[in-house]
């Protein structure tokens, strides 16, 4: 079974599915901003980007994923976006089940200057909404709660690919 995992997750198929799992999750984002009209705040549109950042992630493993370099490149930044979406949906379902003077989040996003994404492309990545507020559940969680499965979902897969990659490494120099 180990050795079908590692075989999958240097496969095309497995990035890809990663890639149309990550569009997935941000048309559903958008289908709740424009069509239900939720006003994304400014920790939806964080977690949007670490979104983005795992289907880049993807898009990098999906080049060559026989390459153990962009493979690398790949599963560090399918990790690292991961770990942040995570952080970033932790701290979002605090605001909303702790809420405070003290405790809130941003008025405005803080992208840096060399790539102003609210301004480049404000209906994706303009907050209008606030942070505390809860908008939408499903099976009595909030975004933030799915959120928070979704990234701890993304962060163990990757960290399973990754050390399927360390193992398989291993056998392959044993072998030889």
């Amino acid at each position: 079974m180990l050795e079908n995992l590692y075989q999958f997750s240097r496969s095309r198929i497995s990035w890809l599915l990663l890639i149309i799992a990550m569009i997935a999750f941000e048309l559903c984002a958008l289908y709740f901003q424009h069509v239900m009209l939720l006003s994304p705040c400014v920790m939806c549109i964080y977690e949007r980007v670490a979104m983005l950042g795992i289907a880049i992630a993807g898009i990098i493993g999906i080049s060559q994923p026989k390459n153990s370099i962009l493979r690398g490149l790949g599963l560090v930044g399918w990790i690292a976006s991961s770990a942040k979406g995570l952080s970033l949906a932790l701290e979002h379902v605090s605001y909303q089940f702790n809420p405070s003077p003290f405790n809130t989040c941003d008025i405005f996003v803080n992208f840096p200057s060399w790539a102003p994404l609210d301004q480049w492309v404000p209906w994706m990545f303009l907050p209008t909404g606030t942070c505390s507020k809860i908008v939408w559940t499903f099976l009595d969680l909030s975004m933030p709660q799915w959120l928070v499965i979704i990234f701890g979902a993304s962060l163990v897969v990757a960290i399973l690919f990754t050390l399927l990659q360390a193992v398989g490494l291993k056998k392959h120099h044993a072998s030889k």
